[in-house]
């Protein structure tokens, strides 16, 4: 006898966002659908990809809150990067072939000001491993072929980079960025000032925007709990816009909002604020407050808004 196969639950609206800790070797986009299936949700996205080789912060999306993703993409980034000192690879991480060894001689006071020539705005050729497109292909898919092509220079800024630990031929930096920023491309070119060549051999994301690795839970994690104790990491869709001034307004007000609006204020202008209808989990939006009016940005349609303050539905 053929075993019966055990009913498929159905996909569900889902409004929030998952703060994951990705663990090494999964792509960005394969954490997203495994976590996606363990859910059961029915809409996700992320907020900006971290390689495979990188593990840490990956806020995920899901429903009314993948409207406000562009935001955390914006967002700066922390990190902990490792170092490999005294060599460089094709790749700039620990994955590609080892192209020149070096000795690893420099003082204190040379790393300090090497460290220094790197912080602020500075700029960056973009690595032939990455996902950048030239002629509409992924450098990386040319530089697996052998090519590599000219590519202009990023301005970046590089908010804070300090030494963590240095043992031997490992150096561990804490560094704070603006979004677009190379991690590998900013240890070869530390690598370069010391003279030693480096390339990345572990990178842990830590931030980015207001929403931090503290936060985050692990797939493992979600994998070992029940349906209503994975619902419990979901975290409410404003997350995104924690550093936005919040604006609660009465019914009426919120009702017009929602009908794209725009509203007198006397509030200070603001270029961008999380909206809130009178009650509590009522949140309706992003706006902005320009020439005393309160002016609708991006919108939860009164079905997201309904079913987010009907809170999730457990399956189990």
């Amino acid at each position: 006898m053929h075993a019966t196969p055990r009913p498929r639950l159905p996909r569900r609206a889902l409004h929030g966002v998952l703060l994951l800790d990705k663990p090494l070797g999964l792509s960005s986009n394969d954490a997203l659908q495994k976590v996606k299936r363990l859910l059961r949700a029915e809409k996700a996205g992320h907020t900006g990809t971290l390689d495979p080789l990188a593990t840490g912060l990956l806020p995920l999306c899901f429903g009314a809150a993948t409207k406000f993703s562009q935001l955390n993409l914006e967002a700066d980034k922390a990190y902990v990067a490792t170092l490999r000192l005294g060599q460089t690879t094709a790749t700039g991480d620990r994955e590609g072939e080892v192209l020149r060894e070096r000795a690893i001689c420099f003082t204190p006071e040379q790393l300090q000001a090497a460290l220094q020539r790197l912080r602020g705005e500075i700029e960056q050729v973009p690595p032939m491993h990455s996902a950048l497109k030239h002629e509409g292909k992924a450098l990386y898919e040319l530089a697996r072929q052998g090519k590599t092509v000219e590519r202009e220079p990023r301005r970046v800024t590089i908010h804070a980079l300090d030494l963590l630990s240095q043992d031997g031929e490992t150096m561990q930096l804490a560094v704070r960025c603006s979004k677009g920023t190379y991690i590998r491309t900013l240890a070869e070119d530390l690598g370069e000032l010391l003279g030693c060549g480096a390339h990345l051999s572990a990178l842990r994301r830590t931030h980015s925007g207001p929403l931090h690795l503290a936060q985050a839970v692990t797939l493992e994690q979600l994998e070992a709990e029940d349906d209503t104790a994975r619902l419990s990491h979901l975290l409410p869709p404003d997350l995104l816009l924690d550093d936005c001034p919040l604006v609660r307004l009465d019914a009426e007000n919120a009702g017009k909002l929602l009908a794209g609006i725009r509203r007198r204020t006397a509030l200070a202008p603001s270029a961008r604020v999380r909206a809130f209808g009178p009650e509590p989990k009522a949140f309706l939006g992003s706006a902005r407050i320009a020439g005393g009016e309160l002016i609708p940005e991006r919108l939860l349609s009164p079905i997201e808004l309904q079913t987010l303050l009907a809170g999730p539905v457990s399956l189990t």
